[in-house]
């Protein structure tokens, strides 16, 4: 094969992961380095019914893509055998599923993710994996600015109450 045509195949191949990471909310790195194949394909599994996808590919065409798409904060990471988890509807999803799946494989290995635009070390990856869900979140916001209005009418309740 000629050099004109590895650069076409290979060219061919950053874009077709352009094209499955360009819509993304999130972009994780993990080292998958000593899973089994069944646990690699669980994995793969529990991410795909959330609506997340594990790639594999090599770290150049991964670097290359996630440039292109706006997630080239990741490319430090990019060393090793690594999975790409990329997370289209829930930007936090996949951190959760990958904070899961390693307590009962401690083989898999966060390395860094971007979340909404914004790159995350592995510390920070587990932080946002153990944070309540965006519905779960709002509720606690709501509630918090109940509170102060109900504590005013309860008290203004018991004053019109002394008072009779």
């Amino acid at each position: 094969m000629s050099r004109e045509q590895t650069l076409s195949v290979k060219q061919e191949e950053v874009d077709a992961l352009v094209g499955r990471m360009k819509d993304a909310k999130a972009v994780l790195v993990a080292e998958y380095r000593g899973l089994t194949v069944l646990k690699t394909e669980e994995l793969r599994r529990l991410l795909r019914k959330e609506g997340c996808e594990l790639i594999v590919a090599k770290n150049n065409i991964s670097r290359r893509a996630a440039q292109a798409c706006g997630f080239g904060a990741i490319d430090q990471d990019l060393k090793g055998p690594n999975g790409i988890i990329v997370s289209r509807k829930d930007p936090i999803v996949g951190a959760r599923i990958l904070n899961d799946f390693i307590r009962k494989n401690v083989k898999l290995v966060i390395k860094s993710g971007v979340v909404d635009g914004d790159y995350y070390n592995p510390a920070q990856i587990k932080m946002i994996a153990t944070m309540p869900p965006k519905p779960v979140l709002l509720a606690m916001l709501a509630s918090q600015l109940y509170a102060p209005l109900s504590a005013l009418a309860y008290g203004l309740d018991q004053i019109a109450n002394q008072k009779q």
